[in-house]
């Protein structure tokens, strides 16, 4: 018996119930679904910007975009010894792309990807499927705009699956599978968009506190 075929919508209502894929490596065939007792998030308000991420964004450099390659990032992001990105999942976010629920954010140098994230978003909700950097701070850089991004456009949720060191110095914390399912409903109900309308941030705007930051950049 062949396992039966994970279609776009089957994987964006796998999401609406707190539910993800992943491979066991690059060249395994099929995915798992997982769905962890305790879940990474950024609260959105509170990211940490440390001092070297502050002066490194206003010092420039660099060059951010949106969704300019998709496929790209998500080939960065499986560019590592160990991942959970293969053939089928590569293909499915792929299409999920194309429909316009997966998103990238990229952060290049001379034209070149040096840093970059990837996800999905439904309602409110931004589920963070993976990042990379191929220059120092090339995926804190990514994350910084990619959270100023998602307050300006609405977002209540950012789900990091899982909490990293990595992710833990960044303001992420982990919550019970309970916790996130009740945020994951109260975002899922609301209207964001992953590109507010006339929107595009200059670096004072992304490293000010969320306070102080305009609802929307120019």
């Amino acid at each position: 018996m062949t396992d039966p075929v994970i279609t776009p919508d089957i994987l964006l209502n796998a999401y609406r119930i707190g539910v993800f894929p992943m491979a066991e490596s690059r060249s395994a065939a099929g995915i798992h679904w997982m769905r962890p007792h305790r879940r990474g998030v950024f609260d959105l308000g509170a990211f940490h910007i440390s001092g070297s991420l502050r002066a490194q964004i206003l010092r420039g450099g660099y060059d951010v975009a949106i969704n300019r390659d998709f496929a790209g990032v998500v080939r960065a992001c499986a560019d590592r010894p160990q991942t959970w990105i293969n053939a089928e999942i590569f293909d499915l976010y792929m299409e999920l792309h194309r429909l316009g629920h997966a998103h990238s954010l990229e952060v290049y140098a001379e034209n070149a990807l040096m840093g970059g994230v990837y996800g999905v978003a439904i309602g409110g909700a931004f589920f963070g499927e993976s990042m990379f950097s191929r220059a120092t701070g090339g995926s804190k850089i990514a994350l910084a705009y990619l959270v100023h991004r998602l307050r300006t456009g609405g977002f209540a949720l950012f789900d990091t699956q899982y909490l990293t060191p990595h992710l833990a110095s960044l303001g992420a914390v982990e919550i019970s599978r309970a916790n996130y399912e009740r945020r994951l409903a109260l975002a899922l109900a609301l209207r964001a968009t992953f590109t507010p309308d006339g929107y595009w941030p200059v670096p004072a705007s992304v490293v000010a506190p969320p306070s102080a930051a305009p609802p929307s950049a120019g």
